[in-house]
C-alpha cells in the first residue's frame, strides 16, 4: 500500500506538491537561461567587427621596408657588402660576380618604393627569389 501511495503522490495534480514544485523551478530556471542566451546572442549580433585592415591599406614604413629588403637578400645566401640606411641602398653579393642592389625610397605621398636590380647574375631566377622573400617578410 505504501508503494501505491507513493505512485499516486508523484502524479498528484496539486500545485504545492514538492515534486511538482522542484520540476517547476527547474523548468523556470531553464527557460530563464534560454531567454538570457537568446538576448545575449541578439545583443552580439548588433555589434560590428571591423577586423584588421587588409594588407596594403596603410603604407609600409621606410625602416620596415629597408629591413625586409636586407633580410630578403640574406635569405638567398648573399653576403651584404653595403647597407646604407640614409641613402636607402643595400648591396648583396653572391660569389665573385653576382650582385643584387636594393634601393628603398620614401615617396612624396608617404608610400615606400623598393626596387631590386641584379648584375652579373648567372641565375635568372635570383632576382625573383629575392623579390618573393621580400614579399614574404612584408606579409604579402
Amino acid at each position: 500500500m505504501v508503494m501505491h501511495d507513493k505512485a499516486v503522490s508523484e502524479r498528484d495534480p496539486r500545485p504545492d506538491h514538492p515534486a511538482r514544485t522542484a520540476a517547476r523551478r527547474e523548468f523556470t530556471a531553464l527557460r530563464f537561461a534560454r531567454t538570457l542566451a537568446c538576448a545575449a546572442a541578439l545583443a552580439l549580433a548588433g555589434c560590428t567587427y571591423y577586423g584588421y585592415p587588409a594588407a596594403g591599406v596603410t603604407p609600409a614604413s621606410f625602416d620596415r621596408s629597408f629591413d625586409a629588403a636586407a633580410g630578403a637578400i640574406r635569405d638567398q645566401g648573399m653576403a651584404v657588402s653595403v647597407e646604407d640606411r640614409s641613402n636607402g641602398t643595400i648591396v648583396g653579393r653572391l660569389g665573385a660576380g653576382a650582385a643584387v642592389t636594393a634601393t628603398v625610397r620614401q615617396q612624396a605621398d608617404g608610400s615606400v618604393r623598393v626596387q631590386f636590380d641584379a648584375t652579373g647574375a648567372r641565375d635568372p631566377a635570383l632576382i625573383d627569389r629575392v623579390s618573393r622573400a621580400y614579399d614574404a617578410r612584408m606579409g604579402r
